[in-house]
């Protein structure tokens, strides 16, 4: 009979077992789900036996539920918004090969350590993997320079210079006006266009819209990354990186 209840009675019987010192309602309601299923009292009352048994007896069940849980959770937010973090702003802020058949996205902020040591970490990616293309979101959290410096890439971008920006104001510091100014120069940006438009409702938008995707997303620190249906916050280093990346590939 046990079998037979299939995962419905599992299910019901699990409800019952966690929830019974709970609400008397939701108690009722997962006793429900068991009747409708055919499972009487008794054979109930077997199935939480069974049941309380083995997860007391193996533990590690519950963590392992949880992360599944989570995972897929996380895949469920990454697919509604998907296209809008792959875009890459302007067309222009990203790295790589523009067809790759994976797409990985960063999340960093040029005042974060982390995300400056992730730097090599996905330049070799980039070298190594011919078919892999990152595109870069400006997540500006840390201070009100790295907002500048955020805006200053943003501006890059609209010239066509966004990698050789975000590469050139990680290596000269962090960031100031003068450090901004300076890798600005570097790479040569027209600066009163790049003025201009840090002030418009575009650049601002952009900076907004980061920011509220990493919140749906649950980020709550830089570097962070998605790659696929997986995300991950923090500096994973190349191997996380590579692997996060093998994940996403066998996956297709």
């Amino acid at each position: 009979m046990i079998m037979a209840g299939g995962g419905l009675a599992i299910a019901a019987a699990v409800a019952v077992w966690f929830l019974q010192s709970g609400s008397a309602s939701v108690t009722d309601d997962a006793s429900q789900a068991a009747a409708a299923a055919g499972i009487d009292a008794k054979e109930q009352a077997a199935i939480e036996a069974i049941v309380r048994d083995y997860i007391l007896s193996n533990p590690e069940i519950i963590p392992e539920a949880v992360e599944i849980l989570q995972n897929r959770q996380k895949a469920s937010a990454i697919d509604e918004i998907r296209a809008g973090i792959e875009t890459p702003f302007d067309g222009t802020a990203f790295a790589g090969n523009p067809n790759g058949d994976v797409t990985l996205v960063e999340f960093s902020d040029f005042a974060c350590g982390f995300c400056k040591k992730t730097e090599a970490d996905i330049a070799r990616l980039l070298a190594e993997d011919k078919n892999l293309k990152v595109v870069f979101r400006e997540l500006p959290i840390l201070s009100e320079a790295s907002n500048d410096a955020a805006l200053m890439a943003l501006a890059a971008a609209k010239q066509g210079k966004y990698y050789e920006f975000h590469k050139t104001m990680f290596a000269t510091g962090r960031p100031s006006p003068s450090t901004i100014q300076a890798a600005a120069n570097e790479v040569g940006l027209d600066m009163q266009a790049a003025r201009n438009f840090i002030t418009s409702s575009e650049a601002q938008r952009e900076i907004q819209t980061n920011i509220e995707t990493a919140q749906r997303l649950r980020f709550t620190g830089t570097p962070a990354f998605v790659v696929g249906d997986q995300s991950e916050i923090g500096a994973v280093g190349y191997e996380g990186l590579k692997e996060m990346i093998a994940k996403a590939r066998a996956a297709q």
